[in-house]
């Protein structure tokens, strides 16, 4: 079966050009508006749905590899998180183990003051390392136990076509709302846990909304921590069927990422539109992590996660990062993960940073930051009170 989102190619760029030509006329009748068209954010925007097509094929491969079972690269993953495990445990325990019962400080001078010191210090330094080390390899082999273990194709052969439901137009239905509704659950929880947000954060990096920014997509969501969609096959839907409902989904989601379409009247109620859509994008408090839905609406009204639009949304993150680099978009929320947990010092703030919600870790990163402000000697403190807000800040 032939893959619709890829068929659709061509209506992608010309929809792209009949919504820029009638963007500019309204600007010249209405003013700008962030739906408008900018070289570098389109540019952007195509430069990561080109990479999107490709990088699957070579995460789906690297899975076959990587993921837990027979062969010699998955027990290297699984050493490599037991070791890092270990190492940290072992660093944590250091650490604390230097700091003295005794209440009176011990003469800074003593050789035994200063062993314990530099022992403290690479314990540190150890886990710093070892704790995104374990968490960044756990992560990728349940991804990729995910990703080959429960996929429609494996699903089918563990049990699903014992089940068969034939390839009518009921079996198809169930395939396609089937995978609405888990889309539902994993794109919801793509915004409520912070390893999910930093694949999908690409999404939402744009500042802009039009029809380029559907485009702007992940380049290796096979990696991600998902609901599988292989359950659909083991409950005896093919998985060619459940392949059609996933190119089905996206292509529907292409239409919604627009400004030039106001309202669709009564099927606003039922379907997922651009109005929706659009709430979906915006930053505003009270827009954040609503409508999750891909083409049913239904569901962000069943599980209470509906909003309506009703005021102008501000499109992009929270915290915009500012750049237009492919690379840095892709990966930036990665790299604030693996720097938060290096700078965490417990296991519990370790796995909250990376497995509970993006707000949480930046409100937790901020209570750090004031903490260790807190501490600091006085005279220290006058000096970094001195600098700029920002300041030195990436």
């Amino acid at each position: 079966m032939l893959d619709p989102t890829v068929v659709a190619i061509p209506f992608y760029f010309g929809s792209m050009e009949a919504e820029r030509r009638y963007l500019e006329k309204r600007a010249e009748e209405q003013g700008p508006s962030p739906a408008e068209y900018t070289k570098d954010d389109a540019l952007a925007s195509l430069t990561m749905g080109t990479v999107s097509l490709f990088a699957p094929l070579v995460s789906l491969a690297a899975c076959k590899y990587l993921a837990p079972g027979k062969g010699r690269f998955p027990k290297i993953l699984l050493g490599t998180v037991a070791g890092a495990v270990a190492a940290t445990v072992v660093a944590d325990r250091l650490a604390r183990h230097d700091e003295p019962e005794d209440p009176e400080p011990l003469p800074t001078d003593e050789p035994a003051t200063r062993r314990r010191r530099t022992v403290r210090r690479w314990a540190k330094k150890v886990a710093a390392v070892g704790g995104p080390v374990a968490i960044g390899a756990g992560t990728l082999a349940a991804s990729t136990t995910i990703a080959t273990r429960f996929s429609p194709k494996a699903m089918w052969e563990k049990g699903g076509q014992r089940r068969d439901r034939g390839k009518g137009a009921a079996p198809w239905l169930v395939a396609l709302f089937g995978w609405d509704l888990i889309y539902y659950w994993n794109h919801r929880m793509m915004h409520e846990v912070r390893t999910g947000w930093a694949l999908h954060v690409v999404h939402h990096s744009s500042e802009h909304y039009n029809l380029s920014t559907a485009l702007r997509q992940p380049v290796a969501d096979v990696l991600g921590l998902n609901v599988p969609y292989g359950l659909l096959s083991y409950a005896g839907i093919h998985p060619d069927l459940v392949n059609q409902a996933r190119g089905w989904n996206l292509l529907y989601q292409y239409w919604i990422h627009t400004d030039a379409i106001r309202r669709i009247g009564p099927g606003e109620e039922v379907l997922n539109t651009p109005s929706h859509h659009r709430v979906h994008h915006g930053s505003n408090p009270k827009y954040l992590d609503r409508n999750h839905g891909s083409i049913l609406i239904t569901w962000d009204r069943l599980f209470g996660t509906f909003q309506r639009e009703e005021e102008p949304a501000v499109y992009g993150l929270t915290k915009n990062i500012d750049t237009y680099n492919p690379l840095r978009i892709a990966t930036h929320e990665y790299r604030d993960i693996a720097v938060d947990v290096a700078r965490s010092t417990t296991w519990k703030d370790r796995l909250s940073y990376a497995f509970r919600g993006p707000g949480w870790a930046y409100e937790r990163r901020e209570q750090q930051v004031v903490g260790h402000h807190a501490e600091l000697p006085a005279e220290v403190r006058l000096v970094d009170e001195a600098v700029p807000e920002g300041a030195g800040v990436s």
